[in-house]
């Protein structure tokens, strides 16, 4: 908690391990609760820089403990932590982490490669917030071919339920008969918005596979495994990817 961010009193006891929220209101209710020496009310709210007591006892709220995770996921998993049908989470890749993290963004079923997971709510807004444009790498391949209308106009944008995706840099990585390896750098994250795009041009995707955010790398992590970002990590992946040595 910010020290100058309110929050509930009770969600304050709660996050320093005293009681549920529940039980907190229980206790506020009963007046064993006290901000600065004043019986607290069911309502009131509070900083980090408040005196609170439970029964005579101040209450310190605990040091976050954030985590930033790096998973390659594999084809036919689904970015989410539980599904009422029974399909294959990300949640099963991730569960010897040791900590409650939640994926940022998403990868579709059929797609695969980097996806950050962490525990810090304010951070992943961040990342994903349409006001910073972080930007995303994909290699993706598609049939049959590509000629250079479809390539400007995957690139300028294409329309997508009545609107105009953004600007995208796209450029061919390899060619070959029946088969084209297209690199895609964008800052949008609408749902299934590269394979909708190809389709709009008139490609196939038989693969898709995210390499990068911002200005991290996934590099030589193996599918279905994960690590910890370091603390420079954290900070690049708010950074835009360098293009011809400049910043984009």
């Amino acid at each position: 908690m910010a020290k100058n961010e309110p929050i509930r009193l009770q969600k304050f006891i709660s996050q320093c391990g005293v009681a549920s929220r529940r039980k907190a209101e229980e206790l506020i209710l009963g007046g064993h609760v006290k901000i600065n020496g004043k019986t607290a009310i069911l309502g009131d709210k509070v900083t980090a820089a408040d005196k609170v007591f439970v029964k005579g006892k101040r209450l310190v709220m605990p040091k976050a403990h954030y985590r930033y995770i790096m998973l390659n996921k594999p084809r036919g998993f689904i970015t989410t932590m539980s599904d009422d049908r029974g399909r294959k989470c990300v949640a099963e890749l991730v569960k010897d982490v040791g900590e409650r993290v939640y994926p940022i963004g998403r990868l579709d079923k059929d797609s695969e490669g980097m996806l950050v997971l962490t525990n810090d709510g304010d951070f992943a807004n961040k990342v994903m917030h349409p006001k910073n444009g972080v930007y995303k790498i994909y290699r993706v391949t598609v049939r049959p071919s590509i000629d250079e209308e479809q390539l400007i106009k995957l690139e300028t944008g294409v329309e997508l339920d009545g609107k105009k995706t953004a600007p995208a840099r796209v450029h061919v990585l390899h060619k070959e008969q029946g088969r084209v390896v297209l690199e895609m750098m964008l800052h949008e994250g609408k749902n299934r918005e590269i394979r909708r795009m190809c389709d709009a041009v008139g490609l196939e995707v038989a693969r898709l596979k995210r390499t990068q955010i911002g200005c991290v790398k996934m590099g030589m992590l193996k599918q279905g495994d994960w690590r910890d970002l370091t603390e420079l990590e954290v900070k690049k992946l708010l950074a835009s990817p360098i293009v011809n040595g400049k910043p984009i």
